[in-house]
């Protein structure tokens, strides 16, 4: 027997936990290769697409286009969707190695890192996760009921992430009108008699890790004039940055020059400050000021979102996190028929496309390890459905979510995509047709 027909005796049923980009192009690169395969997508929310859906910014629609790729690949009948399944509470990892060849974890990271200093827990300070996902409509921070009523909110953070929700903050209703903003954030933030905003970051602008493009629109808002102090910018790049990273930090930097020169009125401020370190949030019941290191005064906020980076937060039986943040791995391989993908893997870097080259090397590393396996095959779909089904697990396959695409889209006002459902009644709700 050859090596060949080896593989696809004993390697014919994988698990996929998680649906975001990373879990789904781990799922087209296998199924390129091997389109025998059969692969079940478990999921603990309803919907699909993980940080497509509740990650990209709202009004960044072309990045979220990238979904119909993963539409047509739900079409070709070879792998399926299983929503509303925790792997860790619903059925444990355990489970999944009984009853499929191999096991992919596409968790990603959704624990928010702390700052570590005194009155962070105060109400008015939010982890960007949580923050973003309650704009974005999931389901798990619907009801965070974010304080956005003074005047000055800052974001600590200067990557896309902390860009992302600034925009989001400081565009008018007229320019978020064709984004899928929810409608409980919309009527917040419309509310909000937002004066300034700042970004902190402990480095330099050199160091900052947004991209030109996201920075180039903070220029281009209506309502929003960029604040930098030339005094913080060189006139141009130190020696020893790494030729990937030159050409964006030399538009960043051309960017932050034209900022500093900017004298235009507009109602809403955005202070770019670098080289600030946070010593402790300061309020008695809430969120008042930010105290920086080396600054007497504190900056007077309402309102604080952390952006400096997640971790992988496990459930059950799923391998913790190490102290990276990461689930340990070699190249993607937890050990033999456990494999990891995507942020859980590697940490929270890089744009969505950078999960498709990621997401393939570890699908090719899956199918080399069981090149020369002769393990017999495990039962694979057909038992898991029996299985859940006997433990009363409520599955929302795909079926379920097109029923929810389709109400959200119906309820779409005009120029908006859709009108997202985030609550976890309005969800279960299409469970039954």
């Amino acid at each position: 027997m050859s090596n060949h027909s080896r593989n696809e005796a004993v390697l014919h049923h994988i698990a996929i936990v998680g649906s975001g980009p990373s879990g789904l192009f781990c799922a087209d690169a296998l199924l390129r290769q091997r389109p025998d395969l059969k692969i079940d997508v478990f999921d603990r929310l309803p919907t699909p697409y993980g940080l497509v859906r509740f990650g990209v910014a709202p009004d960044h629609q072309g990045t979220k286009a990238v979904t119909r790729q993963f539409d047509r690949l739900f079409a070709g009948g070879n792998i399926r969707f299983l929503g509303h399944v925790q792997v860790g509470r619903d059925l444990l990892l355990a489970d999944l190695h009984a009853h499929y060849d191999a096991v992919v974890l596409a968790v990603g990271a959704h624990g928010d890192r702390p700052l570590g200093v005194p009155g962070e827990d105060l109400p008015g300070c939010y982890g960007s996760m949580a923050f973003v996902g309650w704009y974005n409509g999931h389901p798990d921070f619907r009801d965070l009921a974010p304080l956005l009523d003074r005047p000055a909110v800052a974001v600590i953070g200067m990557g896309n992430v902390s860009v992302d929700i600034l925009r989001v903050l400081g565009k008018s209703r007229t320019e978020m009108a064709s984004s899928d903003l929810t409608a409980h954030a919309a009527e917040v933030i419309n509310a909000a008699p937002l004066t300034d905003l700042y970004a902190l970051g402990r480095r330099g602008p050199v160091e900052a890790s947004f991209t030109s493009a996201e920075l180039a629109e903070i220029g281009r808002l209506e309502r929003v004039r960029p604040v930098v102090n030339k005094a913080d910018l060189p006139e141009s790049l130190p020696l020893g940055i790494a030729p990937a990273e030159l050409k964006v930090k030399e538009k960043n930097l051309q960017l932050l020059h034209e900022f500093a020169e900017r004298t235009d009125d507009k109602p809403i401020r955005l202070h770019f400050m670098f080289h600030q370190r946070s010593e402790a949030v300061l309020g008695k019941d809430r969120v008042e000021g930010l105290k920086l290191v080396g600054r007497e005064t504190p900056l007077e906020i309402g309102t604080l979102i952390r952006a400096i980076g997640y971790y992988t937060a496990a459930d059950g039986d799923l391998p913790q996190s190490d102290a990276r943040g990461v689930i340990a791995n070699t190249d993607g391989r937890i050990e033999h028929g456990l494999y990891v993908v995507g942020w859980a893997k590697r940490g929270p870097s890089g744009t969505i496309p950078t999960n498709r080259a990621d997401s393939k090397a570890v699908a090719d590393l899956l199918l080399a390890d069981y090149a020369n396996d002769t393990a017999p095959p495990k039962e694979g779909s057909a038992a898991l459905d029996a299985w859940l089904l006997s433990r009363g697990v409520n599955v929302m396959d795909w079926t379920c979510w097109k029923r929810i695409e389709a109400a959200e889209i119906a309820a779409a006002l005009p120029g908006s995509p859709r009108a997202k459902l985030a609550a976890w009644e309005e969800l279960r709700k299409h469970r039954q047709p």
